[in-house]
C-alpha cells in the first residue's frame, strides 16, 4: 500500500490516510457566521473525495475577531449547533474533521465587526487595511484567552474530532509569537519566552474546557519571510515547546500577510522543484519534536508526497488549492493514478473573497 494511504493517529483520533485538507476559508456563512446548506454541500464533496482529515476554515472565537466576509463563527453556542450537519456528513463518508479556531487581531476588519476598531498585540499600522489597531490591555488579553477556551468547548460539543489553533499567517496568536508584531514590554512580549506566553495560556484554557484527551492541533508559522519576523530557527524553537503545552500535532506553514504581499501561499507552482516550499523548515522541526507533523505548501505531485511521508519523517501532507480544483484527487491516487494536481496556482480562489470558495480556473462561471 502507498504510504499516503496507510492509517495513522493524532492523539486518540484515528485517520484512514495521510492526506489532510488544510484549513481554507469558505466565505459561505451568513452575517453572523452561521453555517448553512452550502457549507454542508462543500464538505460532503470533500469527504466523498477520499481525504482522511478535513480541517475547516478558521472560525472566529469572538464577535469582533472576524477577518473576512462569510467566515465561520464559533463565538456563540447557537453557531456550534449549526455546524453539526457539517460534522455528520463528513463522518458519514469515513473522514475525520477538526475545526480551526482563530481571532484576526490586527487584521479584524471594522466593517465586518459592527464597526469596532480592532485591538491587537501592539499598536502597529496595518498597511493593506490602512488602520492602526489599539494595543490590547491585560483585561483584553485575559478575555480573549477565555474566548479561545469557550470556542474549543463548542467545537467538541458540535461533534468535531478535534480542534486546531491557527497560529500562523499574521493572525492573533502569530502576532504574539512574532517579534515583528509583538513589541510589548509587559509579561506578554519582549523575550522569546514572554512572546510564547499567550499561546501557552490559550492551550491551558482549551485543555481546561475540552479535557486531556480531545485532540488539540496547531498550525504554526515556521518562518515569517519578512525582515524582523520569525526566522526558521525561531519556528523550530517554538515547535520544540509545543508538546509541553499539550499539543497533539503540528501543521507546518509559514509567512504572513504584510502590506499587499501574501507570503503564505505562493503562485506559479509549475515544477516539482517549486513544491513543498516549507519542507526544509519542517525538517528542522522534525529534529526537535516527536509530535506528528503535517506539511502544507505547494504540494502537487503524489510521488513527492509519498516520499515526504515515507522518507522525511512527515506524518501527513496537507492540501488546500489542489482540493479546491479537484476534491476527487485522493480517490484517484488511491486507485493508482499518478496524476499531478490540476491546480495552476493562479490563487484566484483565495483572492476573490467576495464570493463563495471555488476554483475559478476550472469553473470560471
Amino acid at each position: 500500500m502507498s504510504a499516503l494511504f496507510e492509517p495513522a493517529k493524532i492523539g486518540r483520533m484515528e485517520i484512514k490516510n495521510r492526506l489532510v485538507r488544510s484549513a481554507t476559508c469558505e466565505w459561505m456563512c451568513d452575517a453572523d457566521g452561521r453555517a448553512g446548506q452550502n457549507l454542508v454541500d462543500l464538505y460532503t464533496t470533500l469527504a466523498k473525495g477520499g481525504v482522511g482529515l478535513i480541517v475547516t476554515g478558521h472560525g472566529y472565537v469572538s464577535r469582533t475577531g472576524r477577518a473576512s466576509p462569510g467566515q465561520i463563527g464559533i463565538y456563540d453556542d447557537s453557531l456550534a449547533e449549526a455546524l453539526k450537519p457539517v460534522v455528520e456528513v463528513i463522518h458519514r463518508e469515513g473522514a475525520r474533521v477538526v475545526m480551526q479556531i482563530n481571532h484576526a487581531g490586527a487584521r479584524a476588519r471594522p466593517d465586518l465587526n459592527d464597526g469596532v476598531h480592532p485591538k491587537a498585540v501592539s499598536s502597529m499600522h496595518v498597511p493593506d487595511l490602512n488602520l492602526t489597531p489599539t494595543e490590547m490591555t491585560e483585561q483584553d488579553i485575559l478575555e480573549l484567552i477565555r474566548d479561545y477556551g469557550r470556542a474549543a468547548r463548542r467545537v467538541k460539543e458540535a461533534g468535531f474530532d478535534g480542534v486546531q489553533l491557527h497560529a500562523a499567517h499574521g493572525y492573533l496568536i502569530s502576532q504574539f509569537l512574532s517579534p515583528l508584531t509583538n513589541r510589548r514590554e509587559d509579561r506578554w512580549g519582549g523575550s522569546f519566552d514572554r512572546r510564547l506566553r499567550f499561546l501557552q495560556a490559550v492551550c491551558e484554557e482549551v485543555r481546561d474546557q475540552v479535557g486531556p484527551e480531545f485532540p488539540l492541533l496547531i498550525k504554526i508559522a515556521s518562518q515569517d519571510f519578512v525582515h524582523g519576523g520569525l526566522t526558521p530557527q525561531d519556528g523550530a524553537r517554538i515547535a520544540a515547546r509545543l508538546a509541553d503545552f499539550g499539543l497533539d500535532a503540528i501543521e507546518v506553514s509559514g509567512g504572513v500577510e504584510f502590506g499587499k504581499t501574501r507570503y503564505s501561499v505562493r503562485a506559479g507552482i509549475k515544477e516539482r522543484s517549486d513544491e513543498a516550499y516549507f519542507l526544509d523548515n519542517a525538517r528542522r522541526i522534525r529534529d526537535v519534536t516527536d509530535l506528528p507533523l503535517m506539511l502544507v505548501g505547494g504540494l502537487r505531485t503524489p510521488e513527492l508526497m509519498e516520499r515526504i511521508v515515507a522518507d522525511e519523517g512527515i506524518d501527513f501532507v496537507s492540501l488546500c488549492r489542489p482540493l479546491i480544483n479537484d476534491p476527487e484527487l485522493p480517490n484517484k491516487w488511491l486507485d493508482g493514478s499518478d496524476e499531478r494536481a490540476g491546480c495552476i496556482s493562479c490563487n484566484q480562489c483565495l483572492i476573490r473573497r467576495d464570493m463563495p470558495l471555488r476554483c475559478w480556473y476550472r469553473y470560471p462561471e
